[in-house]
């Protein structure tokens, strides 16, 4: 009896677990990871951080100084004190693992500059090509306007146009005054 209780009730966790796993209203438990997370563009600053130092000559400068001291320690110091003998294997193991950090993250800096470029690029383009349809846009308001300005009176045209109606009407008051004094 005791045996069933217990197949029971683990049949009926066992249900429950199934149930809470399938259900869609809920998020899924989050798994185990086998390697650490990391936030992508956190690493991506730090990596254009470190690029942006090693390019600079105050990284040259450091690094120089920091080889001088170890050539100069390692062949003057008392023979216990030194920790990197003539060849120098150690610093060249060091070097070579600098270079083998520096060149990646550089490189991904690099590639997260290009789709900034890429990025400012695209929004360029997309700007040029507004400007240029305003422009056009433009350019056929203005055409439109000097077409019906074409077909508007001007203040000059009515100028002329009175001066023309005045000279006719001095032109007929002559006449007909001319007219007149003939008829007397």
């Amino acid at each position: 009896m005791a045996g069933e209780d217990r197949s029971r009730a683990s049949n009926g966790s066992t249900a429950l677990i199934r149930a809470h796993r399938n259900r869609l209203d809920q998020p899924k438990d989050p798994r185990r990871r086998l390697l650490p997370e990391y936030d992508p563009e956190a690493f991506g600053r730090f990596s254009e951080r470190i690029a942006r130092f090693l390019g600079t000559g105050r990284f040259i400068v450091w690094m120089t100084l920091i080889i001088i001291v170890w050539v100069v320690w390692n062949i003057f110091a008392p023979g216990d004190l030194r920790f990197d003998e003539y060849p120098f294997i150690f610093l060249t193991l060091m070097l070579s693992l600098q270079a083998s950090y520096a060149a990646p993250l550089i490189l991904l800096a690099q590639n997260r500059q290009d789709d900034r470029d890429r990025v400012t690029h695209e929004q360029d383009r997309a700007q040029n090509e507004r400007s240029i349809a305003d422009t056009e846009y433009l350019t056929r308001e203005i055409a439109a306007l000097r077409m019906g300005l074409g077909e508007v009176a001007t203040r000059d045209w009515i100028r002329s146009e009175l001066e023309d109606l005045v000279r006719d009407l001095d032109d007929r008051r002559a006449l007909s005054a001319a007219e007149s004094d003939e008829d007397r």
